[in-house]
């Protein structure tokens, strides 16, 4: 396929052209418009809390904090920026590990009894900058994510992994050289787990947190169990019920223990196999699987075509979250790690990546369609939408769109937050965004840490262009096109 990038488009009738050419359905209005107009800039009713607006901000982590999992002037300035940007939803600020082998990397904040009142202090900064800005915090919604990132832990070395498995997968335990006597988390220390995500959520309760979500996306532990189909015991096997287990016992515990917190899930609601770079170019393909089929390591995929959706079962979670407590689900897919053209559609690969083997639209469209349809399905279950940020300039028309015609809730943005928190308060005020600021998908805010470095805008932020990490990352983006071009001749 074609890709033709997305700044060739200079009006909303040329991008439809090209989704009529690509028969893709993203909507898009002719302008953008100012709040009230804006049905983006309307509230919302998440759980005993009215939301000012319809922007959220994913969670990112910045690799910034210290080695005790504390946080950092890196970190809250981040974080301040956040509540710059006029959204009113801040999903989680970002991932917290429950305890210390949960980090995915060295620098990941740890909500422990020892670091909550310094994650405290540096969330409070985003509530004096947002009170400044916009007069009140009444209607801004934020809170912390609870992870522990199971199979892709790296809690000691930023090159070292130490995984905690929920069940072996052939493709990436061989993927990531895991050794056969490699062990999974046994019932014993999955119940353990489960207590430590239901104390580090009464810290959060006990510190004035009102929203914590139960991190379920990415590959991430609390994922990999949605999948845990070989798994026996009370936490996998064919059953949904048995391999949602885990999610459900750490909810129904922070219900009891902690009941004042609004809860949320962000969700991998589908999977693709993994993909890596292709023998015979850079282009993404899928990792063989013809010897796995049925292929019983994903959720929401089909076990005979593992390339392809199946909500189903995803649908029935969504019930089964709402029945649970859950207010809202923030919709995302697969993982960053081993599939990243559908979970964050992007131009320009990280580092260690392959080229989208699709036009990056196309891969916006599935995350469209997906949350329409799941829309359809669990109406009485608020959505957040996800992988939009390659949209660019038409972010906000394409919101709007997306908005009043009911395809998704709320609109989440992730990278854009990083390049140009902005968008939300220039598009809602004004009516108008500096393209100059938009983030074009160039993926150094991946490469970074991939390589040990830590996270943030470094084409556009003056603030990262500044730091070691700029020169650093430069060398290692020059290093990987000399060994393309090597590979290519």
């Amino acid at each position: 396929m074609e890709i033709k990038k997305l700044t060739s488009l200079k009006t909303a009738a040329a991008f439809r052209e090209r989704m009529e050419v690509l028969g893709l359905d993203i909507p898009v209005e002719d302008a953008i418009q100012k709040a009230p107009e804006s049905p983006v800039s309307t509230p919302i009713q998440i759980g005993d809390f009215t939301v000012g607006n319809r922007y959220c901000v994913h969670p990112m982590e910045g690799w910034d904090t210290t080695e005790d999992g504390k946080p950092t002037e890196d970190l809250i300035r981040r974080w301040t920026r956040f509540g710059e940007s006029g959204a009113k939803f801040l999903w989680g600020l970002e991932a917290m590990a429950v305890r210390r082998d949960g980090r995915a990397n060295p620098n990941q904040l740890i909500l422990s009894r020892e670091n909550a009142p310094l994650i405290r202090e540096a969330a409070d900064k985003i509530l004096e900058t947002h009170a400044k800005r916009f007069g009140t915090v009444s209607d801004l919604l934020w809170g912390y994510q609870l992870t522990h990132s199971g199979r892709f832990s790296r809690p000691n070395e930023k090159t070292k992994l130490e995984p905690s498995l929920a069940y072996r997968h052939p493709i990436l335990d061989r993927k990531y050289n895991l050794a056969k006597e490699q062990p999974i988390l046994s019932d014993d220390d999955i119940k353990r787990l489960i207590e430590d995500y239901v104390a580090a959520a009464i810290l959060a309760e006990k510190s004035g947190v009102r929203f914590v979500d139960v991190k379920q996306c990415h590959g991430y532990l609390g994922h990999e169990f949605l999948s845990a189909f070989t798994r026996s015991g009370p936490y996998g096997g064919d059953s949904l019920e048995q391999r949602s287990r885990f999610a459900r016992e750490i909810i129904q515990g922070i219900r009891q223990a902690a009941p004042s917190l609004i809860l949320g899930a962000r969700l991998s609601v589908f999977d693709l196999v993994p993909f890596k770079k292709g023998v015979d170019g850079p282009d993404g393909v899928p990792e063989d699987f013809s010897d796995l089929l049925p292929y019983r390591y994903g959720f929401g995929l089909k076990p005979e075509n593992p390339l392809e959706m199946d909500l189903t079962e995803p649908v029935q979670y969504l019930g089964m979250l709402k029945d649970w407590g859950v207010s809202v689900v923030n919709v995302s897919c697969g993982s960053p790690y081993y599939n990243p053209h559908i979970q964050r559609p992007a131009l320009y690969p990280p580092s260690d990546g392959y080229q989208p083997p699709e036009d990056p639209v196309v891969g916006v469209a599935r995350q469209v369609s997906v949350v329409r349809q799941l829309k359809q399905a669990v109406p009485r279950m608020p959505l957040v939408s996800s992988g939009l940020t390659y949209l660019q300039e038409f972010i906000p028309q394409v919101s709007q769109a997306l908005v009043r015609n009911n395809y998704t809730d709320i609109i989440g943005l992730g990278r854009m937050m990083l390049s140009y928190p902005g968008i939300v308060a220039d598009s809602l005020a004004n009516g108008t965004i500096e393209t100059k600021k938009i983030c074009r998908t160039f993926s150094d805010c991946t490469t970074a840490p991939r390589n040990g470095l830590k996270s943030g805008c470094f084409p556009l932020d003056d603030y990262y262009k500044a730091t070691p990490e700029f020169a650093r990352l430069k060398e290692i983006k020059q290093a990987e096109r000399e060994k393309a071009k090597i590979i290519a001749e």
